[in-house]
C-alpha cells in the first residue's frame, strides 16, 4: 500500500515497525511479505497446499507441469504481483502462445491488483501491461518471435502454456533475463514429447525445480467429472490433459525418445 506523508510516521505492519521519513512525497511502507500471506491478506485469495508450495518457491528456474483447471495462471499472476509489489521499479514479463492469452493473464492480474485498492492501468507504452504505483510493470507478450524482442532487465519471466509456445520465441525471450539475473517459470499442461517445455522437464538438469500437479491431486476437481472425461477423451488424451503425462501424439514415424537414443548411441536410424 502507498501513503503520502508530510512528517515522520511509524507504521506497524504485522510484527514489523517501519519508520518512514518523507516531505510531501509518496512512500511505500512495506516489508518483504511472505507471498502466501500476501495472497491471503492483500489479494483475498486462499491458496491450497500445492498452490502455496509453488507460491513460496524461491527457485530461479521452475517448471510447473499441471492439470487443466488447477489455477496455474492465477498462481503465476500472484507471483508476478508479489514480485512487482515488493521490488519497486521491477519488470515482470509474461509470454503466452497468443496475444489473447497474454491479455487474459493480465486481466486476471488486474482483478487481483484491484483487490489491493490499486486502480489498474497500463504503462502507456505497451498494449498489454499493468503499471504499479511503485513504478513496477507487468507486460504481456504474444508468442511471436519477431514481436517479443526489445525488453531487458527482466526480474521475473513467466511463460504460460509453455508447451505451446514455439522454441524460437523461447530462445528470443531468455536473453531478457541476463542483466537482472532474473527468474524464469514455465507453466503448462503437456503437449506431447516435443519443444523446450518437454526438453527442460526431461533433460534440463538440476537447475530446474519441477512441480507436478495432477487432477487427482486437486480436491476441487471431482472424481465423477474425471471419469466422464476419461470416457469421452480416451486414455491417451486424458493422461495428457489431467495426469500431466508427456505422450507421443502419433504424428511422427519415430518417437522422440527413439530418435534421441539413436543419436546418443551414434548409430544411424535404419530405413
Amino acid at each position: 500500500m502507498f501513503f503520502t506523508f508530510s512528517s515522520r510516521l511509524v507504521y506497524n505492519v504485522r510484527s514489523l515497525t517501519v519508520a518512514v521519513q518523507a516531505q510531501g512525497t509518496t512512500v511505500a511502507a512495506r516489508q518483504e511479505l511472505d507471498v502466501v500471506e500476501f495472497a491471503k491478506e492483500s489479494l483475498q485469495f486462499e491458496p491450497d497446499e500445492r498452490q502455496a508450495e509453488v507460491l513460496r518457491s524461491t527457485a530461479r528456474r521452475g517448471i510447473l507441469n499441471c492439470t487443466r483447471q488447477w489455477g496455474k495462471s492465477t498462481i503465476a499472476g500472484i507471483k508476478a504481483l508479489h514480485r512487482a509489489h515488493t521490488k519497486p521499479g521491477s519488470l515482470v514479463v509474461v509470454a503466452s502462445p497468443t496475444e489473447r492469452q497474454s491479455a487474459e493473464f493480465l486481466s486476471k492480474a488486474a482483478v487481483l491488483l484491484a483487490r489491493m485498492g490499486v486502480q489498474p492501468r497500463g504503462d502507456g507504452r505497451n498494449a498489454i501491461s499493468l503499471l504499479l504505483p511503485n513504478g513496477s510493470r507487468i507486460v504481456g507478450l504474444p508468442g511471436t518471435e519477431g514481436t517479443v524482442r526489445g525488453f531487458s532487465n527482466v526480474s521475473l519471466m513467466v511463460i504460460d502454456e509453455a508447451a505451446r509456445v514455439p522454441d524460437d520465441v523461447y530462445k528470443a525471450l531468455r536473453p531478457m533475463l541476463a542483466v537482472a539475473n532474473g527468474d524464469l517459470w514455465l507453466l503448462s499442461t503437456p503437449a506431447g514429447k516435443q519443444g523446450f517445455f518437454y526438453d527442460n522437464w526431461e533433460h534440463g538438469g538440476d537447475e530446474w525445480e519441477r512441480v507436478t500437479v495432477r487432477a487427482t491431486d486437486c480436491q476441487r476437481i471431482k472424481k465423477e467429472f474425471l471419469e466422464e472425461e476419461r470416457q469421452q477423451m480416451g486414455n491417451t488424451w486424458f493422461e495428457q490433459e489431467y495426469l500431466c503425462e508427456f505422450v507421443d501424439n502419433g504424428r511422427n514415424m519415430f518417437g522422440r525418445e527413439v530418435v534421441r537414443a539413436a543419436l546418443d548411441d551414434g548409430e544411424p536410424l535404419g530405413l
